[in-house]
């Protein structure tokens, strides 16, 4: 049973704020912007101002973090390597699979899939990585 009275929000705040940067590090011309870019057949200036957008990744990161810490205390899920093995089997095992139908039926590419889910898993083992920590 989930119990909230275990929520760790210190560590939910770090693992949201960690993953919404690398989700600005992911997406920019340094990693995978570019390629994402033309992938789903856009430039940056077809985007417009990204404040909306990085303010509901932020809110997504926030209640994906709370997710899993939520599961480390439910788990007994506790260190380095135990919180990261979480956060791999939640991004591969249910988030590639939700992702895969998604871009199926919606015709992206097999390039498109990997960033967007390469962002989405590696964030999940970071969260899981932290959550863990602190509950070690």
């Amino acid at each position: 049973m989930l119990d909230f009275n275990s929520l760790n929000v210190f560590a939910v705040l770090v693992a949201a704020l960690v993953s919404t940067m690398l989700g600005g590090l992911w997406y920019s011309p340094v990693l995978f912007g570019p390629a994402w870019l033309a992938e789903i057949g856009k430039s940056a200036d077809d985007l417009g101002p990204a404040g909306a957008a990085i303010a509901g990744s932020a809110f997504s990161c926030l209640v994906a973090a709370t997710a899993v810490d939520l599961l480390c205390a439910a788990t007994g899920t506790a260190g380095l390597i135990p919180g990261a093995t979480l956060g791999l089997v939640l991004g591969l095992g249910i988030v590639a699979m939700t992702m895969l139908s998604d871009a199926l039926f919606s015709g992206w590419s097999p390039k498109l899939y990997l960033i967007q889910l390469g962002y989405r898993a590696t964030y999940l083992v970071i969260m899981g990585a932290i959550c863990g920590v602190w509950r070690a």
